[in-house]
């Protein structure tokens, strides 16, 4: 599960989110749910998020306001 998230370290630390053991599954399916990416298909949720979000700074922001409407 969550194959990705050692990618997502600054990403997390800009949204004030901590990943623990107890957040991580409601986290990834906050992610998958967010970019519409099936659960637990971590490489196609990571080849979106790089392709789509990580690399647009607007796309960015919206998806961390997004994620972290989506685990509050």
């Amino acid at each position: 599960m969550s194959c990705y998230f050692r990618h997502l370290g600054e990403l997390f630390a800009e949204a004030g989110i901590e990943v623990t053991a107890a957040t991580r599954k409601q986290l990834d399916q906050a992610i998958h749910r967010l970019i519409e990416v099936d659960y637990k298909d971590c490489p196609a949720a990571w080849r979106t998020l790089k392709r789509e979000i990580l690399n647009d700074p607007q796309k960015r922001q919206d998806f961390i306001a997004r994620l972290q409407a989506a685990v509050r």
